[in-house]
């Protein structure tokens, strides 16, 4: 019996490469969660309603003739105090509750937001044109669109700079403290609200970047955040990723879970 696979190998690679850069922009996403989670001990559902919030911020620039990757600076910018602001007013209160509870809290927001974008942009798919074009390998047969890999080279060089600025910043030493024991942390001094404050922040900023990225790299939908990014990432990756991050995560920097 043939197989598609051996009669056309360069699907397989084309299919391995889209794979690659596709994982490396939902990896960013993960890092994102486990950063929380870790700090926290707070399950975001409302990770891919945030995503697909940042991609209509690139997605308005692109309509008033500004590039959507100028998004990747503005969006985090912005989505950070957004952050800061929906721990002020809603994640505060369940973030030394039960998880169930903080569970139906970020439930209940990612609602929100999905009704909130629906309302404003429509349910209409949409997608932003970035004009990079394509990289041709292997004679023409590997097609990759150099948006896909603009993104996933940011992407890395966010991770880079977030382990970086854990490691070296007063926050983020401050952040790590409060991962490792909430309590001493505290005792010794450190603002453990305005850790969690800030670490919800980062995240919300990392998530509307991954939006900017999804733009111009997928497709963008007010309805497609629950139904596709938490199917990916807590279906699949909520698995392995305690025991990934309680082996790497101190020693990068991004907390202990």
């Amino acid at each position: 019996m043939d197989f598609m696979v051996f009669q056309y190998p360069m699907i397989s690679v084309q299919a391995c490469l889209d794979g690659i850069l596709l994982g490396i922009l939902f990896a960013l996403i993960a890092y994102g969660m486990a950063l929380q989670w870790g700090v926290m001990n707070i399950i975001n559902i409302a990770q891919g309603d945030l995503v697909i919030l940042g991609g209509y911020i690139a997605y308005f620039m692109y309509l008033y003739g500004i590039h959507p990757a100028w998004g990747v600076i503005v969006a985090p910018v912005i989505m950070y105090f957004v952050g800061i602001a929906i721990y002020k007013l809603v994640i505060n209160k369940v973030v030394d509750r039960d998880l169930f509870i903080s569970i139906l809290a970020t439930f209940g927001i990612s609602i929100l937001f999905m009704q909130l974008m629906n309302f404003a942009f429509g349910a209409d798919v949409v997608l932003a044109n970035s004009d990079y074009g394509t990289t041709m390998l292997f004679n023409n047969n590997v097609v990759l669109p150099n948006s896909k890999i603009f993104s996933a080279f940011i992407s890395i060089l966010f991770a880079i700079c977030l382990v970086i600025y854990m490691k070296k910043s007063k926050l983020g030493r401050a952040i790590r403290a409060t991962a490792q024991n909430a309590r001493a942390a505290k005792i010794l001094g450190v603002d453990t609200e305005k850790v969690y404050a800030a670490t919800f922040g980062i995240n919300a900023a990392l998530l509307w970047c991954c939006g900017c990225f999804n733009i111009h790299n997928i497709y963008n939908s007010s309805l497609y955040g629950l139904t596709l990014y938490n199917k990916i990432i807590y279906d699949c990756n909520c698995r392995w990723i305690r025991k990934f991050t309680r082996c790497c995560n101190v020693r990068n920097g991004i907390g202990s879970i």
